[in-house]
């Protein structure tokens, strides 16, 4: 079995080398001459997988080790009989993180204080859902919009309008341009009108799903401020959008090292299903162990210290807007090998989850607030 892959995904060899042969290559130049004697390819979001690409090649399943499919063309890959599978759910922890460690920094730099805002959550899938979840157990008022669910019997939600109105509006659905709610420039300038002054909008789901020239004119204004992991242009980036948000980070929101290998985990699995073979790999043979620490509190400490203390030693997110910032060239814009080459060699960072915390002397609500935000907690 010839195997290609994306050479970002990690653990391969770990998980496909027994399967038979992998050859590895940069997501975006994977070609049509690459695949051709192949019969699996296992991509990102990176890679567009469609007719161009597979057509006259013997590949017989395509895996994504991403959350969404929107770079599949999966009409196409089922007419032909290809076998196809995504990972839905694996970084989905990384992304609320993601977002969690954005807010934390508003709140210690800006003044920003986050556990007192309204949040609006634009899709609840995979991942809004766990945000809407994790805000709601820390006390904040949620609103959520998704309309293809609530089309299809879920909810109730909120409208489009209300979402928009709260303090913080985070996005969390895939990139689409056809059907009744298509979500390409979801937030446009007409959305950006709507949304209150001094309110801020979160994007960790897809470039497109927001107009970067709107969103760049309205902070311009001073309506609003953003913080973006994504960006309509990438790999290639403005560097005067990334220096008018509060946060830029490239396209990482999902790069936690659990989110990253548990998403080859699931294609593995898939994998080894079409095929008709043993699952015989697990993904807790190859990560590290979790880290412990002791932290000590008293009945006085307030969850917005505590959480400041605890995310941001998990995941600083300043570091990764530095990063960013760090390769704006001389053009004024941050190039394409730049921006992959952050998130090719992104540092290690591991999901809260993996962080377990013995505490000593704290309340009850402080221990199920850090138990909201994915802290494993040890009391004696």
């Amino acid at each position: 079995m010839k195997i290609v892959a994306d050479e970002n995904i990690p653990l391969l060899e770990a998980f496909f080398g027994e399967l038979g042969e992998v050859v590895t290559r940069p997501g975006r130049a994977i070609c049509a001459e690459d695949v051709r004697n192949a019969d699996v390819l296992l991509v990102r979001s990176v890679t567009p997988v469609n007719e161009a690409l597979l057509s006259g090649s013997s590949v017989r399943f395509v895996g994504t080790a991403t959350i969404g499919t929107d770079h599949l063309d999966t009409q196409w890959l089922e007419s032909q009989g290809i076998r196809w599978a995504s990972a839905p759910g694996c970084n989905a922890e990384s992304v609320v993180e993601h977002v969690i460690s954005a807010l934390v920094y508003l709140d210690t730099f800006h003044g920003f204080e986050w556990l007192d805002k309204r949040y609006g959550v634009i899709g609840h899938g995979q991942i809004g859902s766990r945000l809407a979840s994790t805000l709601r157990r820390l006390g904040c008022v949620v609103k959520v919009y998704d309309a293809p669910r609530e089309a299809a019997g879920e909810g109730p939600f909120d409208s489009f309008e209300d979402v928009l109105k709260c303090d913080v509006v985070t996005l969390h659905v895939p990139l689409t341009r056809d059907g009744q709610w298509p979500t390409h420039h979801l937030i446009d300038e007409r959305a950006l009108q709507v949304m209150q002054p001094g309110s801020v909008l979160i994007n960790t789901s897809r470039g497109g799903v927001v107009d970067d020239s709107a969103l760049l004119e309205a902070i311009r204004a001073g309506r609003l401020d953003a913080v973006l992991d994504v960006f309509e242009s990438e790999p290639q980036v403005s560097g005067e959008l990334i220096r008018s948000v509060r946060l830029a980070t490239p396209h990482v929101a999902g790069y936690s090292l659990d989110g990253k290998c548990q998403g080859t985990e699931m294609i593995y699995q898939a994998l080894c299903q079409a095929v008709g073979l043993p699952v015989r790999r697990k993904l807790g043979q190859y990560l590290p162990e979790p880290v412990w620490r002791k932290v000590c509190l008293s009945e006085a400490d307030n969850l917005r210290e505590v959480a400041r203390h605890l995310v941001t030693a998990c995941h600083d997110v300043r570091l990764d807007d530095r990063a960013l910032r760090g390769v704006l060239g001389q053009s004024g814009s941050v190039s394409a090998e730049a921006f992959d080459a952050l998130r090719k060699h992104y540092r290690v960072r591991r999901s809260f989850r993996r962080t377990r915390l013995d505490l000593h002397g704290s309340s009850k609500r402080l221990s199920g607030a850090l138990d909201a935000l994915g802290f494993r907690i040890m009391n004696d």
